[in-house]
């Protein structure tokens, strides 16, 4: 009798044990899921501050090439006119017969002079206004 009510109590510490432990996993189960929600919550805010700050740079961006100066070197000075563009213009008058490399060099700069004297203008080698109009015809 006593050994079966010394396996009565040892059954019964048995499952309050089980029972115990059941409660400190679905303690700490719930735990985990309270962070997990925290840090998903703490993602979204990151990702639209993220979102936002992506979104400030492209506006900044897009003001920051309107506003750039679109010449390219010192010895053009129509807004808007690359140095591409010049050689190519001067290709097409039959001035120039370099590559078109956007790159202002002696051999451009002696062709800019040459279509300005033919022009009749002063031969500076700079593309103002007055070349600029002639040469884009």
């Amino acid at each position: 009798m006593q050994r079966v009510i010394g396996l009565m109590a040892v059954a019964v510490l048995f499952l309050a044990g089980c029972a115990t432990t059941q409660k400190a996993q679905e303690s700490q189960m719930q735990q985990l899921q309270d962070r997990i929600t925290y840090l998903e919550s703490e993602l979204d805010k990151t990702h639209q501050q993220v979102q936002g700050l992506e979104s400030e740079l492209v506006k900044t961006q897009e003001a920051s090439v309107v506003a750039a100066p679109k010449t390219t070197h010192k010895n053009i000075r129509v807004e808007g006119v690359s140095v591409s563009d010049v050689q190519a213009a001067l290709k097409n008058a039959g001035h120039y017969s370099g590559n078109i490399d956007g790159k202002m060099g002696p051999q451009t700069k002696e062709a800019v002079k040459a279509f300005q004297a033919a022009n009749d203008l002063n031969p500076d080698g700079v593309v103002g206004k007055k070349t600029w109009s002639l040469l884009n015809k």
